[in-house]
């Protein structure tokens, strides 16, 4: 019987594959997958004695992929995720539904719509399990790495094997004390521009969306304050002159007895929901991703 080049090619060394191709490093792979370096040398050694190509090769203290290897890995993605669409069970019931949903995002998703999600799927889907990652201008990676299954946030993933479903449209408004002089009437350009502003930028990751509508007006904003989160927005600015833009639905969810007041100009934030190929067909994914979008919707509603 002849053996072909391609026999030793299985879902786990094409995921060994892309995961070396995404961290660029053999022991960062194998460290992920909680094995020996060694188990990751062997295998890639399988996959480039298959497809004859060198697949990495060093650079500094990680590895770069060849154009081969680039090309194979898009064919790996869409390949796995495929396989996993066609393992999936044809029929779905949350009721008695097992699995992990993980989802990367920010704290104002974390705020605004995840605790009724959470509410809900347990409800329904007592036996599955929710994980939440810190997106934190990261989420893409999380998603491409496949260290989460959703991603929810202002971001733009694109590519073949990921897919997009606008589920929400926000728009940024200003909080600030009760009594700072600016709670007394219509926020002017002017005065706001005049203001002590905070900014968050997700640890540096992320430039407010409102900061380029600015730039187009010939203005730049000086921060008093800079944050790597909103979470700590209503322990600062209470008894100060600060006054931050935050998304609206996130500034109707705060505790801290801020005032909530419009901005002079309007800056539309477009959440959206992502997904990749891998759990395009998963029962517990599909079924997660509704009622994702059923919360969305309802929110929405609400902040009318």
């Amino acid at each position: 019987m002849t053996i072909n080049s391609l026999d030793p090619v299985d879902i786990g060394a094409l995921r060994t594959l892309v995961l070396v191709y995404d961290l660029r490093s053999f022991s960062a792979a194998a460290e992920r997958l909680n094995v020996n370096q060694s188990t990751i040398s062997y295998t890639v050694e399988r996959l480039r004695v298959a497809f004859q190509d060198p697949l990495f090769v060093r650079q500094g203290n990680g590895v770069t992929a060849t154009e081969h290897c680039a090309a194979l890995v898009d064919w790996a993605r869409e390949t796995i995720g495929q396989i996993e669409g066609l393992a999936s069970p044809a029929e779905f019931d949350p009721a008695v539904a097992k699995g992990t949903v993980t989802i990367s995002c920010n704290h104002h998703e974390r705020q605004t719509l995840i605790p009724q999600f959470s509410t809900r799927l347990r409800a329904a889907a007592p036996h599955a399990r929710l994980v939440l990652l810190d997106a934190a201008g990261h989420g893409s990676v999380h998603l491409k790495q496949n260290q989460c299954d959703i991603v929810l946030g202002p971001v733009g993933i694109v590519g073949e094997n990921f897919y997009r479903r606008h589920i929400l449209t926000d728009h940024y408004v200003c909080v600030m004390d009760p009594a700072n002089a600016l709670a007394s009437g219509r926020i002017t350009l002017s005065a706001y521009c005049k203001a002590e502003h905070v900014f968050v930028t997700h640890n540096g990751e992320w430039q407010p969306l409102y900061v380029d509508v600015l730039k187009a007006k010939g203005i730049v904003l000086e921060p008093a304050i800079t944050l790597p989160s909103h979470d700590s927005l209503e322990r600062i600015i209470p008894g100060t002159s600060l006054i931050a833009a935050i998304p609206h639905h996130l500034a109707r969810a705060t505790q801290g007895g801020l005032h909530i007041a419009p901005l002079p100009f309007r800056v539309p934030i477009s959440i959206d929901m992502y997904w990749s190929a891998r759990t395009a067909k998963s029962g517990l994914h599909k079924w997660a991703r509704s009622l994702l979008g059923e919360v969305a919707k309802e929110s929405a509603v609400t902040a009318k």
